[in-house]
């Protein structure tokens, strides 16, 4: 991408953002998603950083991704048109379990609306049982 060429937004608003290791695609990925939703994406990297010392950072599949290892993946975060997606890898062994299920058994989300006040307690717990778990090799 161009230096100061503003990404392409998917449809549902998702920033398409280069694969890349590190903090940097996700601050990236954070800068490009529009509005309130870059917000969430800010609060939401605070609330990891401050909950798992050390966590490895990357974007792939145009989504930011946490993990404690290298190419282990606990949490991710995807735009849609009316919500902010919070992936659990092992979300269904998370308690109380996050409350949106998935098509696979392990995976469980949080979706976070616009206006919508963060319960920044719970994220944090389920950030920090999530970082505990085995993650989600990718």
């Amino acid at each position: 991408m161009a230096k100061g060429a503003k990404p392409t937004l998917l449809p549902g608003g998702n920033p398409q953002i280069p694969k890349g290791y590190g903090d940097a695609p996700v601050q990236a990925w954070i800068a490009a998603a529009p509005g309130w939703k870059g917000e969430v994406g800010r609060r939401v990297d605070s609330i990891v950083e401050r909950t798992v010392p050390g966590v490895r950072k990357a974007v792939k599949w145009n989504s930011p991704m946490y993990g404690v290892e290298d190419g282990v993946w606990f949490l991710s975060l995807h735009c849609f048109n009316d919500y902010v997606k919070v992936a659990f890898f092992r979300g269904a062994s998370l308690d109380p379990l996050p409350p949106v299920g998935s098509k696979q058994k392990d995976v469980r989300y949080f979706h976070i609306h616009q206006d919508e006040a963060i319960d920044e307690t719970q994220l944090g717990d389920w950030v920090r049982q999530a970082s505990a778990l085995p993650g989600e090799r990718m």
